[in-house]
């Protein structure tokens, strides 16, 4: 039975970070809410309809009678299933681990845009929204892009991933990261990234992956665009 992947039609967001999970698995899903009459399913998935444990928002994966939310929670779950996690618990934990660091600046870099409230439009928060990304630039996306790049450079068993020898979904996701912050602020990464050249390599190395290659270039890949979590205001990307 095909995975059923709950989450908004026509953006990325964080249901993209599942989605690379099972692109590389080559597991069969259903991405629901793209299809006709799918955002009012999710939405009654949300409302506890016919679920014990009703998830709060999207994106959240349905496995036959398994619903799991919550982004991190899934790729754990995935990992497991198709190999892409160590065997290990104390394996399986650092990946986790990875992963909800990755969603700290993820949910960092949407508040570069949304600083004040998600309620409110961009042009209500504007000002604020130029102090939070200069922040972000010049001091959130080294401190973070920096522990990553010591993780790949410490990994015992090489080959430029962040855990063992073989790809997991935390490189997958490192490598939306990398995406989705060359997309928001261009000028800045550019400069940025010549620090880091173990995680552009990694970004390099996952975007060539069979499956991932293919996904990229299949209109399964929603493109970036101003309604997600990585968005491009020019006045935002601050290179210094």
């Amino acid at each position: 039975m095909a995975y059923q992947l709950y989450y908004w039609p026509g953006i990325q967001g964080r249901g993209e970070f599942v989605r690379l999970a099972l692109e590389e698995a080559g597991a069969e899903y259903v991405d629901v809410a793209r299809g006709r009459g799918g955002v009012g399913a999710m939405q009654r998935l949300m409302d506890g309809a016919g679920a014990t444990h009703p998830p709060f928002a999207p994106p959240f994966l349905k496995d036959g009678e398994v619903l799991i939310a919550q982004t991190a929670n899934i790729l754990l779950y995935l990992g497991r299933r198709h190999g892409l996690a160590p065997r290990d618990e104390a394996g399986r934990l650092w990946a986790h681990q990875l992963q909800l660091t990755i969603a700290d600046i993820v949910d960092e870099a949407h508040d570069t845009h949304h600083p004040i409230a998600s309620a409110l439009y961009y042009e209500d928060q504007r000002e604020e929204a130029r102090r939070r990304a200069a922040d972000f630039i010049a001091n959130r996306v080294p401190k973070y892009l920096g522990y990553f790049e010591g993780v790949i450079e410490r990994n015992p068993r090489g080959d430029g991933y962040l855990i063992g020898r073989r790809v997991s979904y935390c490189d997958l996701s490192l490598f939306q990261l990398v995406a989705g912050l060359r997309y928001a602020f261009p000028r800045a990464m550019a400069r940025l990234e010549r620090g880091f050249p173990r995680i552009a390599a990694l970004h390099d190395q996952i975007a060539a992956r069979p499956n991932i290659a293919d996904y990229l270039k299949s209109k399964r890949r929603i493109p970036f665009n101003e309604q997600g979590i990585f968005r491009h205001y020019p006045e935002l990307d601050v290179a210094r």
